[in-house]
């Protein structure tokens, strides 16, 4: 068939065209009610397909995690236990609130006994509160001879309480003799009331935070 008589196809008559320009015909039609079909209706089907497998790989992810934490949660729990044993161990080391004086007395004493002179011995006027303990730093400064030093320097890492020796210089004063300054940090444990507050701070805060985000 020549291009002239492909252009006197009568579409009105398709059923009398031979049969390779019917079956290309059907083709073309075919293609392009395939093309209408994605274009308005398959896309979204496809989209929300790839959206659909890819949750399914997320959810597959959060099972196996979720797993893997059912399996070693008794691990977990055998943890938690030990810290909070440790953790309440810590605590043990740590005065109450009428206790502190006595372990200022303490700082005082190995100091005394070891023969230094205190030329200043000030805790600060107010503590520092967390959640579970508090802190009250001591400025200390004690001259005495570098054994002397030393030896008072041990006696406090050994008291039974916790104390901690932090920002210290030593220099050469009178007599041959040494002095140390020094910030003397020592803990106590909060009692059931103030660790209510400080949680309930601490709960406050966080809220408000988050409230202003």
């Amino acid at each position: 068939m020549t291009l002239d008589e492909l252009r006197q196809l009568n579409i009105r008559d398709a059923g009398s065209w031979p049969a390779p320009f019917k079956a290309g015909a059907l083709v073309l039609i075919l293609v392009v009610i395939l093309g209408l079909a994605y274009a308005f209706d398959w896309s979204n089907q496809f989209q929300e397909l790839e959206t659909a497998q890819q949750k399914e790989v997320a959810l597959k992810q959060e099972f196996q995690e979720k797993k893997r934490l059912a399996v070693n949660l008794e691990g977990y729990r055998r943890q938690l236990t030990e810290i909070e044993q440790s953790f309440g161990a810590l605590l043990k080391q740590l005065p109450n609130k009428s206790e502190m004086d006595a372990l200022l007395t303490d700082i005082n004493q190995a100091g005394l006994g070891r023969g230094l002179q205190f030329d200043l011995f000030k805790p600060a006027p107010s503590e520092t509160l967390t959640e579970y303990y508090a802190e009250l730093p001591v400025t200390i400064k004690v001259s005495g001879t570098y054994h002397d030093l030393g030896a008072f320097t041990s006696d406090v890492a050994k008291l039974p309480r916790i104390v901690l020796l932090q920002d210290l210089t030593v220099s050469t004063s009178k007599d041959a003799l040494l002095t140390m300054d020094a910030v003397a940090k020592t803990y106590r444990y909060l009692d059931d009331e103030e660790s209510a507050k400080q949680r309930k701070a601490a709960k406050d805060k966080a809220a408000k935070a988050g409230g202003a985000k």
